[in-house]
Order: C-alpha cells, then sequence, then structure tokens
C-alpha cells in the first residue's frame, strides 16, 4: 500500500507541474525598489521639460 500510495504522489505532483507550467501566468514581473523610484522620478522629469517649452 505504502509503494502504490508514493507512486500515486509522484504522479500527481508531475501532473501538477505540468499544468502549472501551461498555465498562464499573470503575475507582474517583479521590479525592485531602485528602478521603482528610478522610474518614478523620469516622469516628474519629463513633465517639468515639457512645461518648460
Amino acid at each position: 500500500m505504502n509503494r502504490q500510495k508514493k507512486i500515486k504522489q509522484l504522479l500527481k505532483a508531475h501532473a501538477k507541474k505540468a499544468s502549472a507550467k501551461l498555465a498562464p501566468k499573470n503575475k507582474p514581473k517583479y521590479i525592485c525598489k531602485a528602478d521603482r523610484l528610478k522610474l518614478a522620478a523620469e516622469p516628474d522629469h519629463d513633465a517639468i521639460i515639457s512645461s518648460d517649452s
């Protein structure tokens, strides 16, 4: 019984991993804090330049 349970468990785990690979990735890519601050500073800089023109 124990051997059958282990085999079943392994097959279930492999199936789960395979279906996870095929699932769509909805999670956005992680952006580090330094890059977020850099991105936040850029639009402010662009807005100042465009308003001066």
